[in-house]
């Protein structure tokens, strides 16, 4: 049976058995409580008892127990960490000496084949039928297969799949250990041999799973690595995208001074095919402490309002400098093309003064503005607050700078919503927001140089995990994957078309076919999923869920395991629980997930509001809900486990 090296140990870390374990206490203190329980494992949680928790009131400094665990590869640290999971896995059996324990039933989801094969449209066949992709590994092809098939053999749900590689008999063929880092199509646009096919692609392999990667240039005509003069680099961490089919831009390392202090491209070179890439002239490049640069051009959907080149130095991981150009179908070329000779040059590349921990987007010839902190680009005029989404034309901005434009706002979020993410069909965008850690998906009709609403505004939000994609995002549809989840219901993949939501006030009127459903992992028929608000030290509202069986009693006895994570602005909206729901929620126990301050649910002033010398604010928001939960009756101090990262 096939399952990683991650899964197993992720699965060691992952499962709580708190069914007999010592007493977690939950009390107002500093953080160093939750650095004595953040060490990833709960079926051996240490009891925190008068003589080692800390005070409140006092201002003594109490010397830490377990500072011997902040040396991870310790002799000491490894068999403390050995001496848990021996006495996790006594709990739930053993691999080897039991299949029918918790061990063996997560371990046996973790290896399920039961996994939707997702795919990406590559352009279409001789008949004009959109042809998918799905990269996909199961326990005959470990290391995976590279396979495609039609739309309509797709929505068959017994679609005929032909390979185009098979990494198991490359990684044999060539003895190496190839690991799929994925793939980056040439749009058809910018392949002059075929207005319907995707000829070529970049392949990105890496030598056991390292983060360092080659390069191989891939022919989707032949199912074959290209030969003739094909775009080909060695191990390193590259970046690298088609600005035309013989015309890549790519950074890399290049030798001294071509990467950055956080070792990723500091460089972007242009190369032409059948040259040598140390002949590439570069043509940008950031600075030695910047995180990495990167060029690209204009997704093929914005070309209806011209075609630009995006320069980008990522300076943080929260902050960029970007600057663009627009440019001509021809520059696309290769230099000593003919349909090039007689087109001026593109203009000088253009900074973008935007806030640099701001994030721009194209669609067509708009430019989406995301904020992550306060802005008044125009000076004297309205200013517009973080977490809110903005656009304005994009060829007005590059002439005339932020203060000559003139802004419309898509989002304004209040206190309890969010911005996520868009995406964008031919006619529509797609606007997904959360709402009190709830999903909601907003439809625009993209008009010229507005963007109207055409969903119902006042549709309420729903406990769901939904994600959406364009089946094409190189031509023209209005039709979109949408894929959803809850905390009790697996993934579900619809053919959805955003049109149908014109004119319709009903409850996901997008869909248009259910395509795959994964199977229950669990036996989630007598639970109840429901929100509620625990109030944290400074009198602010932090939410959470909170999944246990309807005809649960509240007598303070139930095992109860809460997970948080508040960090990175990552948001911890509902998704399925296969493991917890096997392991835990079957045995009758209560999960509950927090969402604590640091974490992106109220998105960058959430985040932001547990950094520095308030990160104290995440661990206070935490302890608010174990404290929440034992006053509403649902666990008592002894029957609370806790689980959490990055803190």
């Amino acid at each position: 049976m096939y399952v990683s090296r991650i899964s197993r140990t992720s699965l060691l870390w992952s499962l709580a058995a708190v069914w007999s374990s010592p007493v977690l206490s939950f009390a107002r203190s500093t953080p160093r409580f939750f650095r004595v329980f953040s060490f990833p494992t709960a079926a051996s949680a240490i009891a925190m008892t008068s003589s080692t928790q800390p005070s409140v009131a006092s201002t003594t400094l109490v010397e830490d127990p377990y500072l011997w665990l902040e040396d991870v590869e310790s002799k000491e640290s490894l068999d403390f960490a050995k001496a848990a999971n021996d006495d996790c896995l006594s709990k739930l059996g053993h691999p080897e000496t039991s299949s029918t324990g918790s061990y063996g039933k997560i371990l046996s989801v973790l290896e399920s084949d039961d996994r939707i094969p997702f795919v990406s449209q590559y352009g279409k066949d001789e008949q004009g039928n959109p042809i998918l992709f799905n990269f996909w590994k199961d326990s005959k092809n470990p290391k995976g297969l590279w396979r495609k098939t039609t739309l309509s053999s797709y929505k068959s749900g017994t679609p005929a799949w032909e390979i185009v590689l098979n990494l198991d008999e490359l990684a044999k063929t060539d003895d190496v250990s190839w690991v799929w880092k994925g793939s980056r199509a040439l749009p058809r646009s910018r392949d002059p041999t075929d207005g319907q096919k995707v000829t070529r692609a970049l392949l990105s392999l890496s030598r056991g799973g390292s983060d360092a990667s080659h390069l191989k240039e891939f022919d989707l005509t032949t199912n074959t690595f290209v030969v003739d003069q094909p775009f080909v680099l060695p191990e390193a961490k590259t970046r690298a995208s088609y600005k035309s089919r013989d015309v890549l831009w790519v950074g890399s390392d290049f030798g001294p001074d071509s990467l950055t202090d956080s070792g990723y491209p500091r460089t972007v070179r242009e190369w032409v095919r059948g040259t040598n890439i140390d002949d590439a002239p570069t043509i940008f490049e950031g600075e030695q402490k910047d995180v990495a640069v990167s060029a690209y051009i204009s997704d093929e959907r914005t070309w209806n309002g011209g075609i630009y080149e995006i320069y980008s130095r990522s300076v943080t991981f929260y902050t960029s400098k970007v600057w663009m150009r627009k440019i001509q179908p021809e520059h696309l070329l290769t230099p000593d093309d003919p349909a090039r000779q007689n087109i001026a040059d593109p203009d000088e590349l253009t900074p973008l003064d935007i806030q640099d921990d701001a994030e721009v987007s194209l669609l067509g010839n708009l430019m989406l503005i995301s904020l992550r902190s306060d802005w008044t680009p125009v000076p004297g005029g309205p200013t517009y607050q973080r977490g809110s989404v903005i656009f304005a034309l994009t060829d007005t901005f590059l002439e005339k700078g932020a203060a000559g434009s003139t802004y419309s706002v898509l989002f304004k979020p209040t206190d309890r919503t969010a911005y996520e993410y868009f995406t964008a069909t031919k006619n529509y965008l797609v606007l997904s927001t959360m709402d009190n850690v709830k999903s909601k998906l907003q439809f625009y009709k993209i008009e010229g140089e507005t963007l109207t609403l055409v969903s119902d505004p006042e549709a309420e939000a729903q406990i769901r995990d939904c994600s959406v994609s364009p089946v094409d995002p190189y031509d023209g549809s209005d039709e979109f994957w949408f894929t959803t989840s809850d905390f009790t219901t697996p993934s579900t993949l619809f053919l959805a078309d955003a049109a149908r939501v014109e004119g319709s006030s009903a409850t996901d009127s997008f869909l248009q076919e259910k395509l795959r459903s994964l199977p229950p992992q669990y036996d989630a028929s007598n639970l109840d999923v429901a929100q509620q608000i625990a109030v944290s030290k400074d009198g602010t509202e932090i939410p959470y869920f909170i999944i246990k069986n309807k005809d649960l009693k509240l007598d303070g006895k139930n095992p109860t395991l809460l997970y948080g994570y508040g960090g990175f602005e990552v948001s911890l909206g509902p998704h399925y629980i296969a493991t917890a729901g096997l392991a835990w929620l079957e045995r009758g126990g209560v999960y509950v997930e927090a969402n604590i301050r640091g974490g992106g649910e109220f998105g960058p002033s959430w985040h932001q509001a547990a950094l520095k010398a308030n990160r104290n604010k995440a661990y206070e928001d935490f302890i608010a809900v174990g404290e929440h939960l034992i006053e509403a009756g649902i666990c008592k101090p002894k029957t609370l486990a806790i689980r959490g990262g990055s803190n």
